[in-house]
């Protein structure tokens, strides 16, 4: 499914960043100030924490946690049986009823449900990129509460970019 040899190239930028991420975090956490950014708003950095391993690596974590929900949902739409394989009666796994499964709660058909497994994976990267801007924002060594506009963007295109792909796999496979 996910692991198997046409989605495995997919994983690979999944399982990097969360690395890259922990070893800079690691590279940088002896150089950090006292206090480090807890969030980070329009005007700049609004709320400030004391330095732990845990407040440091918080977006390491959470990006993580999004990453083992990404592939497991990836995992789930390629085990979905797809609507063109399903018989009329038969009892479909997953379905909202054995009898009547809904066509728009599954991929149209296998190859649907590869393209839409591997948006997933690409929104996860795209969440990724996103969360180094903001470790770029966590991570520096002077507690400046002055945060570039750029990092804004940088957070929010990744975002958008992602989304726009999942979104995009999901109404082909509606058209089709």
């Amino acid at each position: 499914m996910v692991f198997s040899s046409p989605l495995r190239a997919w994983l690979l930028p999944n399982a990097l960043l969360p690395v890259l991420l922990v070893a800079w975090g690691a590279l940088r956490y002896p150089h950090l100030p006292g206090r480090i950014p807890e969030h980070v708003g329009l005007g700049g950095v609004d709320a400030w924490t004391d330095r732990t391993i845990g407040s440091a690596f918080a977006p390491v974590l959470v990006h993580l946690g999004v990453t083992v929900l990404m592939v497991g949902c990836a995992e789930l739409t390629l085990r979905v049986t797809p609507r063109d394989e399903l018989r009329a009666g038969r009892p479909a796994p997953f379905a909202v009823t054995p009898t009547a499964p809904s066509p728009l709660s599954r991929p149209g058909s296998r190859a649907s449900a590869r393209r839409i497994a591997r948006a997933l994976l690409v929104f996860n990267a795209c969440v990724g990129v996103s969360f180094v801007a903001g470790c770029g924002v966590l991570w520096r060594s002077t507690p400046d509460p002055d945060v570039p506009a750029w990092i804004l963007v940088a957070m929010i295109l990744p975002l958008l970019a992602g989304g726009a792909v999942t979104v995009a796999a999901a109404a082909g496979d509606r058209r089709r």
